[in-house]
Parts: C-alpha cells; structure tokens; sequence
C-alpha cells in the first residue's frame, strides 16, 4: 500500500509581506463557496491588505498563516466567544486548492485546538461547515470533532438556503 505523508507545514503569524501569497490562494470561487459572504470573491489585493491589517493587530495571537514552502497558502484562527458563551470558541480556516486532501487541515485543526485549549479559558471549540460542505466535514471528524447539532435553512448563501452544521470538540 502506498501511503502519503502530509506535506511539512507550519502555522505562524500573518505579515505584511503575505499579501500577494493570499491573493494568488484566496482568489478562487470553490474557496468564496465554503465560506461566509465576508470572504469576498473576487479576492484582490486591498482585502488582502484588509485582512492582514485586521490579523496582525489582534491582540493575542488567534488568526495563523498556515505556511507551506515559505508562502502563507491558508489561514486557520480561533476566536474566543463573550457574554455566555465566554467559555466556548470558534475555530475557522481555509486553504489553498492545490493543498486540498492533502491531510493538511485535519493536522492544523488539530494544532489549534491545542493552542486554544493551552491558551484560553474555554472547554468548547466549534466550526459550522455549511451541509453541502462534506469535506469540510470529514477534516472535522478526522480532528476529533463531532457533529452537535443540524440547523435548518439557517444560512443563505449563493442565492440559495442551505443547513448549518454545528460540530464541536471539549476539553
């Protein structure tokens, strides 16, 4: 049996200096599908610089490059909820189309939780694919999530109602 290993790559703070790597990735309609309507397609340079602006000032480090060879080819990041659900976070990511089933994002999945779990004070992380995001899915479940929970017609994307799935990992 031939297996394949998964290709080396880290997770690191954005720079300035990662805006033409995330245009070259980020500027593709299969990736604007999978995501919420605040991820433009077309993707151009100003959201890059947008973006960088936003992920490099926050506070603590929650929004990582997920860097293969030197270029930041996706972005991975966990977000600490407030109020009630102080204690929860939600963890979001996408990744260059050249990269996809590669084993890549179940390992940086995993990678942020740990991080999360070390770094906050949470016990909850979750992630809400849309439903006919299946592999979106099945890096959750290879990450140790499960699915919680499905909301029905919760989202309008592309013209369309679409169900919103809730999967989560505790501590």
């Amino acid at each position: 049996m031939n297996r394949t290993t998964t290709p080396t790559f880290t997770l690191r703070p954005f720079r300035e200096s990662d805006a033409q790597s995330i245009v070259k990735y980020a500027n593709n309609p299969k990736i604007a599908a999978n995501l919420t309507d605040g991820f433009p397609n077309p993707y151009g340079l100003n959201d890059a610089k947008k973006f960088l602006t936003m992920a490099i000032q926050t506070e603590s480090y929650t929004i990582f490059a997920i860097d293969i060879n030197g270029e930041a080819c996706g972005s991975i990041g966990i977000f600490v909820q407030s109020d009630i659900h102080r204690k929860s976070a939600e963890c979001g990511y996408w990744l260059a189309e050249p990269y996809w089933g590669k084993g890549i994002i179940p390992e940086a999945i995993k990678q942020i939780v740990d991080y999360g779990f070390r770094t906050f004070d949470i016990v909850r992380i979750y992630a809400r694919p849309f439903s006919f995001n299946k592999e979106s899915q099945r890096v959750l479940e290879k990450a140790g999530f499960t699915l919680e929970a499905t909301l029905k017609k919760a989202c309008f994307k592309n013209g369309e109602f679409c169900d919103e799935l809730i999967y989560s990992i505790v501590r």
